[in-house]
C-alpha cells in the first residue's frame, strides 16, 4: 500500500489550499479509512479528518471548526483536504494516513497503518 500526498505551500492567512494524498495497493475486497493529520510546530500530531470507504461517512477533529472538508475520489483512489478561511496556527506538515481491513471501519482514524510522506501548510499573518 502507498499513499502519495500533494498540494502544501505557502498560503497568506484567509486563504484556501487543497491538499491531495493518492492510495494505491489496498487488497481486493478490503475495506478502507482514510485520515488527514497535521502536526504543528513542538506540537503532537493531532487527527484532521478521516472518511470512510465503505459510504464515505466523514468525522473530524477538534481543529476543523466548519473550515475543513474531506472527501474522496473513489475512481481516482485519492482522498482531498480542502481548508478554507486558513489561520497561522494551521501551519503543519499534514500527512495522510489510511487503515484497512476486511470488515468496514468508520469513524475517526483511530490506529492508522501507514503514513503518507507529510506536506508542509504554511500559512502567514
Amino acid at each position: 500500500v502507498q499513499l502519495q500526498a500533494f498540494g502544501g505551500g505557502l498560503v497568506q492567512s484567509g486563504g484556501s489550499l487543497r491538499l491531495s494524498c493518492a492510495a494505491s495497493g489496498f487488497p481486493q475486497n478490503s475495506y478502507q479509512r482514510l485520515g488527514w493529520f497535521r502536526q504543528a510546530p513542538g506540537k503532537e500530531r493531532e487527527e484532521v479528518a478521516c472518511i470512510s470507504s465503505s459510504d464515505g461517512s466523514t468525522v473530524y477533529g477538534r481543529s476543523n471548526q466548519g473550515r475543513f472538508t474531506i472527501s474522496r475520489d473513489m475512481a481516482k483512489n485519492t482522498i482531498y483536504l480542502q481548508m478554507n478561511s486558513l489561520r497561522p496556527e494551521d501551519t503543519g506538515v499534514y500527512y495522510c494516513a489510511a487503515d484497512w481491513t476486511h470488515y468496514e471501519l468508520k469513524g475517526h482514524c483511530t490506529a492508522p497503518r501507514l503514513w503518507g510522506q507529510g506536506t508542509l501548510v504554511t500559512v502567514s499573518s
